[in-house]
């Protein structure tokens, strides 16, 4: 690496905020899910016919997101979220 001044950003400085970036959405979604699979515990028995199914599907397109969050980087590892 060459001598840095002050405001400079390299390309591994970029990298490595998009990693970051694309970590804790990936550990958010994860929570999210989580949490969506705790609370409809119990549930199912009395819910109306396809809200199980729904619940599933969320979960598992949540799931599927956050995976491809690690599947290398640029716009193909954040399809179907929002970077920001």
């Amino acid at each position: 690496m060459s001598a840095l001044r002050p405001g400079d950003i390299t390309d591994e400085m970029i990298q490595a905020m998009d990693t970051a970036k694309r970590q804790g959405l990936q550990k958010d979604l994860r929570a999210l899910a989580a949490n969506i699979r705790a609370d409809a515990e119990g549930r199912y028995d009395g819910a109306e016919p396809g809200w199980q199914a729904g619940v599933e599907w969320a979960l598992l397109w949540i799931e599927n997101t956050a995976a491809q969050l690690t599947q290398g980087s640029g716009a193909g590892g954040r399809q179907g979220v929002s970077p920001e």
